[in-house]
This record gives structure tokens, sequence and C-alpha cells, in this order.
């Protein structure tokens, strides 16, 4: 930070200003047309500026942080390219809906239109940024008069707070304008539901409720809207009061605790076999900020279907077919599901739960299996311990089979689904949560995005990245011999030795190679007192089957 304020306040100083009531971090990469707000930055005590690698990393890194804390997340971009790269990311955010504000520089306004550089103004064959970012965003709008700044920097925070991303478009000439006197009115975004809403329920859903008979079983299936909407508690609370099993969707393993008696394990095409016959015998089923897609719900419809008493809770319409609905504030609405929770339905103390795995297919080939990869992961995270997992074979055997440490959290991208995403985000994660945090991925994901290692590198991140190499995209190659011929492959890759690279990169990086299951157990033991960040290699087989189930489906003769 510098100590030498500007002789004339800015709009990018009074943007900062605003940024720093709502995070302590601002992720993204330089440019010519962004680096007056970097300038702002450096101005302020109480606001930390990250520069990641690639824009996508910066934008995962804020969404990471998002996830995590609960905060916004910023992410900056220059013009152009720059600015394109943050689309994917920023798709994420938008179909995950998380918070996630986006300030992309843009060219100077007097040159838009005039042969600029990097000029996305829309004008005559130049690209229009606005309808590129207005698609993955819930609101997009470019500030062409400093005056107008408190105005639109305050609606974008207050959208992105409630179910982001939003993006700013910011002209260079623009962010280097004088601030205005004037300050911004507006609060500081929308507040938290503790507290705010009383505990009632529609009659439809207390009437569903109340017809819940005694000793009839009961699921609440818990979404990623908990963690959104700070509900876990709630949550808890909800379940004790009706004796509940929790079964939680593969993006929410930690919206309940995994040791819990009542956990019932992962729904959907990542989960466990028995969680269709909870719901189809169940008496009443609760989906807790769940609307269930696809990937969540895989293997549910008929039990929905069966189950006499649905009932939904949260702020998205659910993709299934209900009896009652409870939209709006999901704390509220698992507060009252608790005070309608009868001692009848409450059991003293339930005996530890064994959630029954997926079975798949032995395998023959080299290297570590993902599942007792997995166990001896998880007997090496210690409480407090965030996880993040990229998508693919890896991520399938660690939502399947990981569970989350205590006091954890566990964050992946299952909206868009998009690899490399682990690596920003457990940096970001690290950084807001100020925690050791895991980021688990593959080889593929890896050489997508996986040199933001540099950045947690760079700023000392407490992340233990740990890559499960199969020299393959493995979930690629498994398609191939499930769903075609198995004849070819597109997706298995030449050996490579990324440990041994990494370390060659980084010298000051701990980085191990593990070949066996006691070398990763070894490099895990090692790891633990690493302040910063550390890096293991886990060699492992291309062919192995991993829990998933339309693959295991598939798979049976």
């Amino acid at each position: 930070m510098s100590d030498q304020a500007p002789e004339t306040r800015t709009v990018a100083d009074r943007i900062v200003e605003r940024l720093a009531a709502h995070t302590d971090h601002l992720f993204g990469v330089g440019g010519a047309n962004i680096e007056d707000l970097y300038d702002a930055v450096q101005r302020r005590a109480d606001l930390t500026g990250i520069v990641a690698k690639h824009e996508f990393g910066a934008a995962t890194m804020a969404d990471g942080y998002a996830r995590a804390t609960g905060h916004l997340g910023v992410v900056a971009a220059t013009s152009g390219g720059g600015a394109l790269n943050l689309i994917a990311a920023l798709g994420e955010s938008f179909d995950s809906r998380i918070p996630v504000l986006a300030l992309v520089g843009q060219p100077p306004t007097v040159l838009e239109g005039r042969g600029a550089f990097q000029d996305t103004s829309g004008g005559a064959d130049r690209l229009d940024a606005e309808a590129v970012f207005g698609s993955v965003s819930r609101y997009c709008a470019k500030v062409v008069r400093p005056q107008d700044i408190d105005e639109e920097l305050d609606r974008a925070i207050t959208i992105a707070l409630t179910g982001g991303p939003a993006v700013l478009l910011l002209p260079k000439n623009i962010q280097a304008a004088p601030a205005s006197d004037s300050e911004s009115t507006a609060d500081d975004g929308p507040a938290t539901a503790s507290g705010a809403h009383a505990a009632t329920l529609p009659d439809r859903a207390t009437a569903l409720l109340t017809g819940v008979p005694v000793g009839g079983s009961v699921v609440i299936l818990a979404g990623p809207e908990i963690a959104r909407a700070d509900a876990r508690a709630e949550l808890a609370a909800a379940a004790a009061a009706w004796d509940a099993t929790v079964l939680v969707t593969p993006d929410a393993k930690d919206a309940f605790p995994n040791r819990d008696p009542r956990f019932g394990g992962v729904t959907g095409v990542m989960g466990h076999p028995h969680a269709a016959a909870l719901v189809a015998e169940a008496a009443l089923c609760v989906l807790a900020g769940a609307p269930l897609s696809m990937t969540a719900r895989a293997g549910l419809d008929d039990a929905l279907a069966a189950c006499p008493r649905v009932l939904h809770l949260g702020i998205e319409e659910p993709f299934v077919p209900i009896h009652a609905r409870a939209a709006g504030d999901l704390a509220a609405g698992l507060a009252a599901l608790a005070a309608l929770g009868s001692v009848e339905h409450a059991v003293a103390q339930r005996a530890s739960r064994v959630v029954p795995e997926l079975t798949v297919p032995p395998a023959s080939g080299p290297g570590v299996r993902y599942r007792a990869a997995v166990a001896a992961l998880e007997a090496a995270l210690e409480p407090g311990t965030d996880v993040v997992a990229d998508a693919g074979n890896t991520g399938a055997a660690v939502v399947h089979h990981l569970r989350v440490p205590e006091d954890g959290r566990f964050l992946i991208a299952l909206g868009m689904g998009g690899m490399g995403y682990s690596f920003g985000a457990g940096i970001g994660s690290a950084l807001g949560r100020r925690r050791r945090t895991v980021v688990v991925a593959g080889d593929g994901a890896y050489f997508m995005h996986g040199n933001e290692i540099h950045t947690a590198v760079e700023y000392r991140a407490p992340v233990t990245f740990v890559v499960f190499n199969n020299n393959a995209h493995a979930m690629c190659v498994t398609r191939e011999q499930v769903f075609y011929s198995g004849d070819y492959s597109f997706n298995r890759f030449r050996s490579t030795e990324i440990g041994a690279g990494v370390a060659a990169m980084f010298p000051e990086l701990p980085a191990w190679t593990a070949r066996t299951l006691a070398d990763f157990e070894n490099a895990l033991d090692k790891s633990r007192d690493i302040p910063g960040p550390a890096f293991i290699e886990l060699q492992c087989d291309p062919d192995e089957i991993p829990p998933f189930a339309p693959f295991l489906k598939e798979s049976r003769p």
C-alpha cells in the first residue's frame, strides 16, 4: 500500500472504498484499461489486490472466495481478450448463483468507434461487451459518466449479493475521472435472514407437515442454497426436530455434518445407492434449497413420485413436481419447519450410520485406487480444513467417498462443470477463510489451469494441491469404453511427471510424487505442518471406473 494519496480522489478510489465494505480481496489480472483500479487498491490497507495468471483463474478465485466466506467475490480484468477470458468462470457463477462482481476495463469512451484497441462498444462491426456479459450475469451495465458510479455500483453489488454475478464495464477515462464530493447513501447490501423474518409457512405447506403420521420417516434433501443462505444451523435444528435423515446434493456436501448419525449421504450421479429408497419410503421429503438438476436428482424421479408429501423450501424453482412450496428466505423456512416438528418424531439418539457405497468394477492398472486414496486423504484432514474438488473421475470419487471435515467447507463447480475451477477457487477459499484448503483435481484439470499454483506461491496461500495423475482425461476415457467401442481413445496422454515438473518450476514449493498408497500417506503427513502451499502428485489408473452411477449402470453385464 502506498502512503501517498492522490491529489484528487478518482472514481477508481470511490469504487474500492465501496468494495471494502463487502470484501477484503480483489482478484484479477492487470492491463492498461484496469490499471487505475489497481492503482486505487494499493492505496487501501483493508483491500488486498491479487494478480492471477489467467482471468479464468482470477474469476474462480472470486467464486471460491464467495462460496467459502459468504461474502462478495470481486474480480477485475482489462478489456479485449482479458475480459473475454472471464466468460467461462462467470458462467459457472451464474448457474450456481454465486455473488461475484466483475469489474471490466474498457477503452476510453472518446476512442470507441474510432479504432480503439480492444473496442467492444457494440458499434459497427465491433463486439458488444454488454451483450456478451449480459448473458452470463444477473446485471450488466457500462458506466459512461463519473457521477453515475455510486448508483451503478450499489445496484450491481445488491444484485450480486442476491444471486450474482453482476458486471460493470468501466472505461479507462471514467476510472481516472475525479469522483464527486457526494457520498453514496446506499446501505451495505441486503439484510441477512437472521431475525428478519417471521418463522411462518404457507397454509398448504403447513397442512402438508401436520399431516405427517406419527412414526412416519422424514427425509430432508439439502442443496447448495443452504450455504448461500448461511442456513446450516437452521437445517440442523429442523433435522433434529423431525428426526430426519439428511441427504445432500453433490454440491452441498458441507450443508450438514457428514459424521452426524442423521447424515444419509449424497444424491445424484455421484451419490449413494440407498438414497432413492429413503425418499420413496418417507412420509415427508423436504427439498431444502435443492432445485434438483439432473446431476443432483438422477435416480430420484420415481422415488419422489412415490413420496406422498414433497415440500420445497427456498428461492429457486424446483425442477421436480412437488405438493407444496414455501418460496423465499430459506433460513426462515427451515426455522418454521423446525417449529412444527413434534417430539413424537424425535429420537433421543441414533446409532452411527454406515452409508452404503456404489460397487465399482475391480481395476488392474497401475497406481493407487480412488477409494484408498480418498480414505487416506480423509484421514489426513484436520477439522476446519476446506476441500475443493474439480470435475471428472477424481471429483466423482471425492464427492462419493470423502466425508467433509468438521467445520470445513466443500466446493465443487457443478453448474457448468468447467475443468480447472478448483485451482483458483481453492486459492480464493484459502485467502478468504485464512484456513488450510485442499484442492483435489485430475491431471487434465491441472494442464488447463493448474499453473495458478504460481499465484498460491506468490501470495503464500495455505493450499495443498493434490493432483490425481492418470495421464488422461479419464472421464472421457471411461465414456469411450462404456458408451462406445473402447477400441480407440482421443483422451489418453503421454506419461508426464507433474510432481517433478512443479518442483523444478517452483524450488521453494514442497512437492512430492506418490506412486503408492504409502507414498501418498507420507506426503500428506509431511505437508500437514507447511504454512504455505504444497503440491502432491498421485499416480493412478486411467481405466479405473469411478463411483459414477451412469457408468456403472452401463458397465453391468
